[in-house]
């Protein structure tokens, strides 16, 4: 999975800070934490012990944060826009708190954050930030935190411990046990009087912000790959989150949103979550639950689980309580456009949907989620940039792509940065794959319907250019129409010569990888892994060429490598080589259909050629001579595929 790489303002200036302070302090002395020292430090841009009388940092200073720095009780921390404090990677040593009755007051802007982060943003480098109120919480008065066994709870659910705006948190969530990690942001009885808005925590190897009970409230959470949960709360918390936007492209975490033990109903006002890599997107303990409208899910394997059977009904969604069944794809996605203070470099997300009617180009930058048809007009390009992944929805056959007769789409694909389509699990018949139309010629004649989507396909030009695909890998494909139909992984409906086909890989399909429907097409160097029907399938009289064909079957139950239907208009294969360790058949023709091949080399199958409905053999010719039911068909050259490394990109 691609991992986002962050810059932020001033981070070189962070850098060289580190190498400065490492060169003037070979020999460090043991600090004194009396309020001089720790000012002193302050002056000298290090943040280190516990903060016994107001201070304001300054934003031309870039802080280091050498351990612990705590805010007492009565005392007020300020940080002005721009600030930048960077945390040694010292694991649960170093992190900031500010105690019960203390504040912190943190002034970023939209164009001029305050930036936290250890030098290599790595999960669990440092502690990450731990604010402790006086609001109530069912952990009761005085609690002890599980985290630095700070105190925390009250009875002032009013309390205000500062305020957060324009907040960035890199590299949290240091291991303090087996059961404790710190989180991006710990709110612990924090009360309404707080201000906090407009806060991102990245790459943390915990929760990116939990709530131990209180009442405070967040507005504009941007939580993108926090190892265990987005969004946590426990002990009762009752605020609000207004706007939050969650990505996951690591694989391993834990959820969107945890809610555990007793339910006191916080509030999710417009919530967005994207995951490339499957998991859990909502979970609650207990009797816990929330009220959240306006939902967006996508990519996850499970949108609801109530953990403890609690009940469904404790979770409102949108005025109804919540079900295990619902997509919750609808709802509108929250846009963080304009939320500079991430500096641009969030995970942008673009769903994929509906009629293309003007020419659309999709790039690297920015994940696609296809959650329904995607097509492609007449006289309209679709563009795919090389290193662009499309991450489709497990929605069967209403999720595919397709290009229409006289639409065109140009996927620029290249060796070390192929492009990708593939649902999350990358399992057979998630979705129905890409569909292209031409003019070409076909035994169907002039437009005539196609079997999926009814789209009208068929002409006289044999030269017609449906556009370019190079170097794309397509996964999960084959949705079942029904019982005679499937998606394949690629279909050309009488596409013509004129299209560019180079590098194409079809893998985990549960119908054929590629389907010719007529046409004239050809294309060079296909890899075809474990579909479920036949890898290379054609029919309606195709008569284009393909070169260096692998085709790999290790699952049982698949049909064929190849299968020839009706009118031979002998097709061309030059290099092919098909290898199973399932048994199966290899080659098969229906009807009169037929081919030439050179250079066949297979390996593992039970039945090399079969002539389905006895058509002769002599329809099929391999390297010169009529086929043959008994020869091995092992002497051959096996298509060398070592340097297709582009076959192992996924989403």
């Amino acid at each position: 999975m691609k991992k986002s790489n962050y810059k932020f303002i001033g981070i070189t200036a962070l850098f060289a800070l580190l190498t400065l302070a490492s060169c003037d302090n070979d020999d460090p002395s043991p600090i004194d934490n009396t309020t001089n020292v720790v000012i002193e430090n302050l002056s000298n841009g290090v943040m280190n012990g516990t903060l016994e009388e107001d201070f304001t940092l300054n934003s031309s200073t870039n802080y280091v944060l050498s351990g612990s720095f705590i805010v007492s009780d009565g005392v007020t921390l300020t940080i002005p826009a721009g600030s930048q404090i960077v945390a040694d990677n010292g694991g649960t040593d170093v992190y900031i708190a500010v105690l019960k009755g203390g504040k912190i007051n943190i002034n970023g802007t939209d164009s001029n954050p305050v930036v936290m982060s250890s030098v290599n943003a790595e999960p669990g480098d440092w502690g990450g930030l731990t604010l402790c109120g006086k609001a109530t919480t069912t952990a009761g008065i005085d609690a002890e935190a599980e985290v630095g066994g700070f105190i925390y709870g009250g009875s002032d659910d009013t309390d205000s411990s500062g305020t957060i705006k324009n907040l960035v948190i890199i590299g949290t969530g240091a291991q303090i046990n087996l059961d404790s990690q710190y989180n991006g942001v710990s709110f612990y009885a924090v009360g309404s009087g707080t201000t906090v808005e407009n806060v991102a925590v990245i790459n943390g190897s915990d929760d990116g912000v939990e709530f131990f009970g209180g009442t405070v409230s967040v507005k504009n959470l941007y939580l993108e790959n926090n190892e265990d949960d987005a969004i946590d709360w426990t002990e009762g918390w009752s605020g609000t989150v207004d706007n939050a936007y969650v990505v996951h492209t690591i694989a391993g975490f834990s959820t969107v949103v945890e809610g555990d033990k007793d339910n006191n109903n916080p509030k999710i006002n417009n919530l967005t979550a994207i995951s490339t890599v499957g998991g859990t997107a909502l979970q609650f303990k207990l009797e816990s639950g929330a009220t959240i409208s306006n939902l967006y899910l996508s990519g996850y394997d499970t949108n609801i689980d109530m953990k403890n059977d609690g009940a469904l009904s404790n979770v409102m969604i949108d005025g109804v309580a919540a079900t295990t069944t619902d997509a919750y794809n609808t709802g509108a996605l929250v846009n963080i456009s304009d939320w500079n203070f991430i500096n641009g470099q969030f995970v942008a997300l673009e769903v994929l949907n509906g009629n293309i009617t003007s020419n659309k180009t999709l790039t690297a930058d920015t994940n696609y989620s296809l959650t329904g048809s995607y097509i492609v007009q007449d006289g309209v390009t679709l563009t795919i940039e090389a290193g662009t992944k499309i991450t489709a929805d497990k929605g069967g056959v209403d999720v595919y792509i397709a290009v229409l007769k006289g639409g065109k789409i140009d996927i620029q694909g290249t060796a070390t940065n192929p492009v990708v389509m593939s649902s999350v699990n990358a399992s057979p018949a998630d979705w129905g794959g890409l569909t292209i139309c031409g003019k070409a010629t076909t035994t169907a004649g002039v437009d005539a319907e196609a079997e999926v989507g009814g789209f009208i396909y068929g002409g006289t030009d044999d030269a017609d250019n449906s556009g370019s695909i190079k170097y794309l890998v397509i996964k999960g494909t084959g949705a079942q129409i029904n019982l005679d139909s499937q998606y394949n992984g690629v279909s050309l409906y009488a596409v013509g010569s004129g299209t560019i086909l180079e590098n194409i890989a079809v893998i985990d399909g549960a119908d054929d990888g590629i389907e010719f429907f007529g046409g004239s097409a050809s294309v060079t160097n296909i890899y075809l892994e474990n579909n479920e029907d036949d890898a290379v399938d054609w029919t309606e009289g195709w008569n284009g060429t393909v070169t260096n064909t692998y085709i790999s079957h290790t699952v049982a139950g698949f049909s064929t490598a190849f299968e020839g239907d009706k009118v031979n208009n002998n097709p061309k294969f030059v290099n092919v080589t098909a290898i199973s360790s399932v048994d199966g058949t290899a080659l098969q023709f229906k009807l009169e259909s037929g081919a030439t091949i050179t250079n066949l080399y297979l390996e593992g199958y039970a039945k090399n050629i079969d002539m389905k409905n006895d058509g002769a053999l002599s329809n099929v010719q391999i390297d010169g001579a009529d086929a043959s039911i008994t020869d091995a068909y092992n002497a051959g050259t096996k298509v060398d595929i070592s340097t297709w490394s582009w076959i192992e990109a996924g989403l």
